[in-house]
């Protein structure tokens, strides 16, 4: 063990304690307890803004410092984290990040998403989409296009501002203020497709609109995007509750009586719940 790491002192971090965080004081069931206990530091990693001192790991997740030692300089020469020795702390290494670059890479949104979107077509013959944020915009990933129903415009690859989208407010909604606030600083943040009435083009608008879809649970569309045209989104989330997409399906307004909406967005946020199940690597009961 280095003279650093037996010389590090439990200290404050810089940080701050995030509200997303593994369970403290979880024991590990697993019958490879090292194994167990690896992950679960990645995990705790994950979800700070910043490095860690392996104290504070330690204390954490209940374990030993010894046992904590031992797993960091395991990951550490395997480039899984990275010890900052001026700090004494410990962040994730270029090994996180190319696993995070494979993830990336094999799709596992689409692939997931894209049979239960189907599902959900086949069952309320509307189109259905499924899209991530990107920036202040959203991307859409997958579409299954219910039959006989009009084209869209959200084709995948396609980007729209997320204020304007359900699919963007359900994502919004799920996010810490602070950062819906520094995506949108200023007006000039806002675009409009069109003239609509009720649109949100300033930050007090968009807030106070976030915070109806937080009470009602799913986010709205009313021809924002296309005249005519209504969507209702639900956000997909993962471990840590941050939302990672939205599922929506998108009709023509006058084909759906607005007492109905509840009934389709219950069905929606069905679909959110199921891949948010599936995007964690649990079985879906």
């Amino acid at each position: 063990m280095s003279t650093a790491l037996s010389a590090e002192t439990r200290g404050t971090d810089p940080a701050g304690a995030e509200p997303r965080t593994p369970r403290a004081s979880v024991k590990a069931s697993s019958k490879v307890p090292a194994a167990e206990n690896t992950l679960r530091i990645l995990k705790l990693l994950a979800s700070r803004r910043g490095p860690m001192a392996a104290s504070q790991i330690a204390s954490s997740l209940d374990l030993p410092r010894s046992s904590v030692y031992h797993l960091l300089g395991v990951m550490e020469a395997n480039g899984f984290v990275l010890h900052l020795h001026e700090e004494q702390r410990y962040g994730l290494g270029i090994s996180a990040f190319e696993l995070s670059s494979a993830y990336s890479r094999q799709e596992p949104l689409s692939r997931l998403g894209r049979p239960l979107l189907a599902s959900l077509v086949d069952a309320i013959g509307e189109s259905a989409h499924l899209a991530v944020l990107h920036g202040r915009d959203v991307l859409y990933i997958v579409e299954e296009r219910a039959k006989n129903r009009p084209s869209l415009v959200t084709d995948v690859g396609v980007r729209l501002p997320s204020h304007l989208t359900a699919s963007g407010r359900a994502i919004l909604a799920a996010l810490p203020k602070s950062q819906v606030r520094a995506l949108y600083p200023n007006a000039a943040a806002f675009t409009a497709r069109h003239e609509v009435e009720g649109a949100i083009m300033k930050y007090s608008a968009l807030s106070s609109h976030l915070d109806q879809v937080r009470q009602r649970g799913y986010a709205t569309e009313h021809g924002e995007v296309t005249p005519g045209f209504g969507s209702i989104a639900a956000a997909v989330t993962d471990h840590l509750g941050w939302p990672t997409a939205a599922v929506a399906v998108t009709f023509l307004e006058d084909k759906l009586p607005s007492e109905e909406w509840p009934v389709l967005a219950a069905r929606v946020q069905k679909v959110a719940d199921e891949l948010s199940v599936r995007i964690h690597g649990r079985p879906v009961k």
